[in-house]
């Protein structure tokens, strides 16, 4: 492959669609921005004039997988899974945005067709980007936590009444669309959990009926996992956190962006059962400003072989294996 990849985006209808295609332009240097296609008339009205697509080329769908080496999969939601679908059977590296839509055994039939022609599939989780998610793993990896007994995490918002609505198209609502970023990382850190327990709850706030109000809690040998996700709260973005505590120590990420901070507690300083002890750990924001750009550079790199993608076929599969069992109705009985 030449050094400059060729990469073109299929749909504008994911809510990361413009952002990702804002983050990908910044590298001239790294890929070659071909165009983008579109046909739904509706997202074409709402969002092909958005900045992100100034200068572009609009093609039919066939036609930019023609002239690409990698495409980005930013259709709405539930296009994801059949439109990557088609990429990998045309020998195109993905970066398909998230979560993975149709059936479980839709989404294997992606990963396995990846796989097996050695083609890159990059999920557009983003806070596998979070500088104090990277710094928390690399604390678990040297020992300064222990051994992992529990991870809270909570990423909530107070919706308008247009998205709760969009919402209602999903089974587990608000926690399928935002928990999977949750969903991501603790099966990253801790694996396949033995149990789950999921309650989705429907306030019916602003009339719109649809699980706005959930926890999961996902068991292990040792560990515990609570994902809570909400449309109704009040600053939920100010109180959106990932909570890891360990034998030896614990790490909280509070809020988690704009702006980020990390405290870190340690039993190397925590001598008092009764004291707040924590200690700032200094950490870059980039969400405003540039939130995808380290994802659209390893994603060159994974292409390229310069770099091995973390998140394997069978680490996504897993997620998505997780998610669904989430987010399945009759938990909340």
């Amino acid at each position: 492959m030449n050094k400059i990849i060729r990469i073109g985006q299929i749909g504008i209808g994911h809510n990361h669609g413009e952002e990702k295609m804002k983050a990908f332009r910044k590298f001239p240097e790294l890929f070659d921005v071909v165009g983008y296609a579109e046909d739904d008339p509706d997202w074409l009205e709402k969002r092909s004039g958005l900045d992100g697509y100034k200068g572009l080329t609009r093609m039919r769908t066939q036609e930019l997988i023609d002239k690409c080496d990698a495409i980005l999969v930013e259709t709405g939601v539930p296009d994801l899974t059949k439109t990557a679908a088609i990429c990998v059977e045309q020998g195109k590296h993905i970066h398909m945005d998230k979560p993975a839509s149709g059936t479980l055994e839709e989404f294997k039939y992606v990963l396995d067709t990846a796989k097996a022609k050695n083609l890159v599939v990059q999920m557009g989780y983003m806070y596998r980007y979070n500088d104090a998610i990277l710094k928390t793993f690399e604390m678990i990896r040297e020992g300064r936590l222990g051994e992992i007994y529990s991870i809270n995490a909570e990423m909530s918002t107070y919706h308008g009444v247009e998205y709760k609505k969009w919402l209602t198209g999903f089974e587990g609502g608000i926690q399928y669309i935002l928990g999977s970023h949750f969903v991501d990382l603790i099966v990253y850190l801790l694996g396949e959990p033995k149990r789950i327990v999921s309650f989705l709850k429907h306030t019916k706030l602003d009339g719109v009926d649809f699980p706005d109000n959930n926890l999961a809690v996902l068991e292990y040998d040792k560990a515990l996992a609570r994902i809570f996700v909400s449309s109704v709260e009040v600053n939920g973005w100010g109180r959106r956190q990932f909570v890891v505590t360990g034998s030896k120590g614990s790490v909280s990420i509070l809020p988690m962006e704009r702006t980020t901070r990390m405290t870190y507690a340690s039993l190397d300083f925590c001598d008092h059962a009764y004291q707040d002890m924590q200690k700032e750990i200094p950490v870059a924001d980039l969400s405003a400003t540039g939130r995808y750009d380290t994802m659209a550079a390893d994603f060159y790199h994974y292409v390229m072989g310069s770099k091995v993608n973390p998140y394997t076929y069978e680490h996504d599969y897993l997620v998505q294996k997780v998610l669904l069992e989430i987010v399945k109705e009759n938990k909340t009985q």
